[in-house]
């Protein structure tokens, strides 16, 4: 077994193990990926305060997330086709995060479907909606959900129309993977990968296949898909969303303080800073730096989470020390899914508690909750100075 120190050390065995087309899938962004590598190097400009001669016994990473007692202000984004990275991804993540006491998050666009990982789970999930053109389908979608007992919704707004990804285009990106010849001669090295995909028979999207009435098989998947991300999602629906799923109602997608203020008038119980981990608008601002000014705008009326370029505990301090009350991480803990299953989820999130836990420390505080920005050195402008 080998010593996991950090995200990176996962991130090395993720890389190794599983198929390119679904490693590109997870570490890409769209068009020159400009915004996909600032949401991580706009992190390493913010510097910590060390601060010494400080009682650092009893400490706690323990809060809150919408009301939700958690161990520490983390949680696993939604990702889609995570059951791609390892076999019966979903599940596995899922369970990891129950045990660590953190939330889960399930994609719309998942492997195993939303009743798959509430039969193999013993905690209540959050579920994430995209919004599509098929009414029917979408509300029968938000029934399920509220059937396998979701205690969130989390409503993305930032893919009302899909940008472009290089990497998948050129990979051909399909699940299950079509077998060309460059697929073929990349799972031959991957044997791990496919031993794992041949023990499990959830390989399609589980929430579409047979729910979607033009969907009955893989064949029909991607076209369907490809048409049915709605560009005429707005605040008026979203007010409807709210009303159809009548319980937490998390916004995803918010970087802009003029957006963030449309989500408190539309009674959203969270909003989550957030450019889609640089998969959609390309040259936007990294959600790091965009969190301060939505803070300021709605800070003190909402929770506001972040998500995006997460990969460190330290990461995760900066996060809260700007304000958020909730972070989440995506590729972190896919690194671990992919390297090592539910035990390479667990890891991931033990690194970064850990990190979180003695870096707090070190800038002499005891709680997540008594995080401030006194703790940062942020650089004059770091939010921008625009003409």
């Amino acid at each position: 077994m080998p010593v996991i120190t950090c995200i990176d050390d996962l991130h090395r065995i993720y890389r190794r193990r599983v198929p390119k087309m679904f490693y590109d899938y997870a570490e890409s962004g769209s068009w020159t990926e400009q915004t996909f590598r600032e949401n991580v190097t706009d992190f390493q400009k913010i510097h910590l305060r060390q601060r010494v001669a400080v009682d650092m016994e009893g400490r706690s990473t323990a809060s809150q997330m919408i009301g939700q007692d958690v161990s520490m202000p983390v949680a696993l984004a939604p990702v889609g086709m995570t059951g791609m990275q390892s076999a019966d991804g979903e599940i596995k993540a899922a369970r990891a995060a129950a045990k660590f006491g953190v939330p889960y998050t399930l994609s719309t666009m998942s492997i195993c479907s939303i009743e798959d990982v509430a039969a193999n789970t013993d905690k209540p999930f959050w579920f994430q909606l995209y919004v599509m053109r098929d009414e029917d389908y979408i509300d029968r979608l938000i029934q399920r959900a509220k059937d396998a007992g979701c205690s969130a919704m989390v409503l993305t707004l930032d893919l009302q129309i899909l940008g472009q990804r290089h990497k998948d285009l050129k990979n051909g990106l399909s699940t299950p993977p079509k077998l060309t010849i460059p697929t073929m001669l990349d799972l031959a090295t991957k044997w791990g990968w496919g031993l794992e995909m041949l023990g499990t028979k959830r390989r399609h999207f589980g929430n579409i296949v047979g729910h979607a009435k033009e969907v009955a098989d893989t064949s029909s998947l991607m076209d369907w898909t490809a048409k049915q991300f709605d560009p005429r999602l707005d605040w008026e629906k979203v007010k409807q969303y709210k009303r159809k799923w009548g319980g937490k109602l998390i916004l995803k997608g918010i970087l802009d303080a003029e957006d963030a203020k449309m989500a408190l008038q539309v009674g959203a119980d969270a909003i989550i800073v957030s450019n889609h981990g640089g998969r959609q608008l390309d040259g936007a601002l990294s959600a790091i730096r965009a969190l301060p000014a939505i803070m300021d705008a709605v800070g003190d009326k909402i929770e506001v989470h972040v998500d995006g370029g997460i990969r460190s505990g330290q990461d995760v301090l900066k996060a809260l020390a700007l304000g958020a009350t909730g972070t989440y991480i995506g590729r972190a803990y896919v690194y671990g899914l992919g390297a090592m299953g539910e035990a390479g989820v667990t890891r991931a999130l033990e690194v970064i508690h850990k990190e979180l836990d003695v870096s707090m420390a070190l800038c002499g505080r005891k709680s997540v909750k008594d995080l401030g920005r006194d703790v940062l050195l942020v650089p004059k402008g770091f939010e921008g100075d625009w003409a």
